[in-house]
């Protein structure tokens, strides 16, 4: 049996447990020790992280064949068409190569969605508009990278779901543990 930590990290907060520079980090959230991260978000990130107890575990969540899918919403610049985001459906090229092909849809907001602490820089005159993404791959900083070569950056990023797990009932800073065969 698995431990998982589903925890929905807030935005400014290191994907790790500790940091030189004293900045938050999950450890001023999870007080369980022997619990390690499975796939990053970055500080500027919000939502799902998982940790598990379970080498093996961490190791299927993560690792790229084993196709893990992980949904995000992603809150863009400007009002983007389906034709501008067919690149992203279709795999489009990054410094790192090419990647797979992602789910990319027009959401509204994302209810209930908590205000981001500070609020993103919105630029009064610009419209901005939501995308749910679904990846099976996960580069570092892959969906801002992807939306940045479709010119549509990204204001805000928002894990949802990792695999069969989303954050559905967890606030951020706030985590919940389970059990996992």
């Amino acid at each position: 049996m698995s431990l998982v930590v589903l925890f929905n990290k807030p935005f400014d907060v290191l994907s790790q447990f500790t940091d030189k520079s004293k900045r938050a980090t999950l450890a001023n959230f999870i007080d369980r020790p022997g619990v390690y991260v499975a796939g990053r978000l970055d500080r500027d990130s919000e939502g799902l992280l998982m940790l598990t107890d379970t080498p093996a575990l961490q190791h299927k969540i993560t690792h790229p064949k084993f196709k893990v899918s992980k949904t995000y919403w992603a809150q863009v610049e400007g009002n983007p068409s389906n034709l501008t985001l067919q690149p992203l459906r279709d795999g489009l090229v990054l410094k790192d190569g090419l990647t797979k092909p992602a789910k990319v849809s027009l959401i509204e907001e994302p209810d209930p969605l908590w205000p981001r602490h500070p609020p993103i820089r919105q630029r009064a005159k610009i419209p901005t508009q939501w995308l749910e993404i679904t990846i099976s791959e996960g580069r570092n900083r892959q969906i801002r990278r992807m939306c940045a070569a479709i010119n549509t950056p990204v204001l805000r990023l928002i894990r949802y779901r990792i695999g069969s797990w989303t954050l559905d009932g967890l606030a951020p800073g706030e985590h919940v543990i389970i059990a996992s065969k």
